[in-house]
């Protein structure tokens, strides 16, 4: 771990994040995370203990004088999001991140940096560590699988917490405060098809979209920015109307949550129409960065033959109803609110599709802050997928948070950050998923407020966590813990 990172101000908060970062901690395999949080409360000789989903509670008492205020809980999620580049040769489950200095950015060599979350977890862990902040009773929850599914907040009991205040530190601009955000659900469409030989006469290719920025489903969806798997199928409607191409294989996309920045597909057309079919993908190649050109610097389509010809390959008809399954499936934002300015309300991400012997999987992530636009837009898909032979599945939901603009806390975060900034903070809802509603189903009375600091490309490699901004959101925290107000 390079010292450069540990020499940040401030350091209380950077070298949590350094010893957090060291330790790895994908999703739905948090096991070392989850003993390295236990060993840091006990370490402090704090109350720790796990609960039964395995979420990790610290307790540590007021600070002398702030005994009469109310107690609070402060929450992050301990998983991180784990994509990276191709040319990257890295274990997330046994290597800790590699992180750097930019400027005014702390970046990761080649993947994801982990400032979601980790940067709010390290924020908590300084002031369970700190002997001169002051605070009132403080119990830090540390929720597990936030980001494939939000199993920790989902399984949390009633009764455990007995914060009246919740902060939770996963925003990611730091002029905004959040009050409300989107919840979600998972699409998923599965089939079966007989593969058939590949007929005499055939030649094979390997298409490959690569070199888009991908990012977070729910903060990035609204930006323009390409989706691989629907790149691809541009160019396989084509070569398949045009040239009777036929697919032998494709993968594309990684987790639901990330869009989508790469796709692989090994497929088939006749020897008869090489020439043709690599002059004709070319004129749509170039249709396709033209309309990218803004958004998508960086995209990249090659198209290269293969030393053997795939053997076999999705029958004709199969292949019909799949191409126009995935160009009805919508992709990107559905509907932006009616009663918040410039915030999408429904969106889906064509996250992951897998293709090959004999089976097809697409999975998908719906997110909306009203309810029944979400399952309004996961029917559509069901539908679109449903009409071509999948079974199609809905799992995973979880609720999105309804916005409380009379908010207690709300007002002393507002008041704080007007002082001092000399501007006010924008107080928003958010596309994104967090976890403040999903808690909130057990836990109503709670007042609940979301804050974090600047922390650009999350769920990509290009993930990046701004200095000047951890200084200024740091010196807000503080001020925060020393003006909750009384019980």
């Amino acid at each position: 771990m390079s010292q450069e990172i540990r020499n940040l101000e401030p350091k209380a908060l950077w070298n949590q994040f350094a010893d957090l970062n060291a330790v790895p901690r994908p999703s739905k395999k948090e096991e070392q995370v989850i003993q390295f949080m236990k060993d840091f409360g006990n370490r402090l000789g704090l109350e720790t203990f796990e609960d039964d989903i395995r979420n990790v509670i610290i307790r540590k008492p007021a600070t002398p004088g702030m005994e009469n205020r109310k107690p609070i809980v402060l929450q992050g999620h301990l998983d991180m999001v784990h994509q990276k580049n191709n040319d990257t040769v890295f274990d997330f489950e046994t290597q800790g991140i590699d992180m750097y200095v930019d400027g005014d950015w702390v970046r990761a060599k080649g993947t994801t940096l982990g400032a979601d979350n980790g940067l709010g977890v390290a924020a908590i862990m300084a002031v369970l560590e700190s002997t001169d902040i002051p605070h009132p009773a403080i119990e830090a929850l540390f929720t597990i699988d936030e980001e494939t599914g939000m199993t920790g907040a989902l399984n949390l009991q009633g009764g455990i917490l007995q914060g009246q205040i919740l902060l939770n530190l996963d925003t990611e601009e730091d002029d905004e405060i959040d009050i409300g955000c989107a919840g979600g659900i998972d699409v998923t469409a599965t089939a079966e098809y007989d593969e058939e030989d590949t007929p005499e006469g055939s030649v094979g290719y390997s298409i490959t979209v690569k070199g888009l920025q991908g990012g977070h489903s729910g903060m990035d969806i609204h930006k323009g920015l390409g989706n691989a798997n629907k790149i691809m199928n541009r160019l396989l409607f084509d070569g398949f109307d045009n040239f009777g191409l036929q697919i032998a294989s494709i993968t594309g996309g990684s987790l639901r949550n990330a869009i989508p920045r790469e796709s692989v597909a090994k497929v088939i057309i006749a020897t008869v129409y090489d020439e043709a079919f690599v002059f004709d993908m070319q004129q749509i190649v170039n249709e396709i960065k033209a309309e990218f050109k803004t958004t998508e610097p960086n995209l990249e389509i090659v198209f290269e033959k293969l030393k053997t010809t795939p053997k076999k390959v999705m029958p004709s008809i199969a292949q019909f109803y799949f191409v126009r399954s995935m160009y009805t499936a919508h992709n990107g934002v559905y509907r932006m609110s009616a009663d918040f300015d410039n915030l999408v309300e429904t969106s889906n991400n064509i996250a992951k599709v897998i293709v090959g012997e004999g089976q097809l999987s697409v999975q998908c992530l719906t997110r909306s802050s009203v309810e029944s636009s979400k399952m309004d837009l996961a029917n559509a898909l069901r539908s679109a997928f449903e009409l071509m032979g999948c079974e199609v599945e809905f799992s995973g939901a979880y609720p999105g948070w309804t916005p409380n603009p009379k908010s207690e806390i709300l007002d002393v975060l507002v008041g704080i950050y007007e002082k001092q900034n000399n501007a006010k903070p924008n107080v928003v809802a958010c596309h994104a998923g967090l976890e403040c509603g999903i808690l909130g189903t057990n836990y109503p009375d709670m007042d609940m407020i979301s804050f974090g600091p600047t922390i650009h490309g999350a769920h990509s490699p290009d993930e990046r966590a701004s200095i000047s901004s951890s200084q200024k959101f740091w010196k807000f925290f503080l001020e925060i813990l020393a003006s909750i107000p009384v019980k």
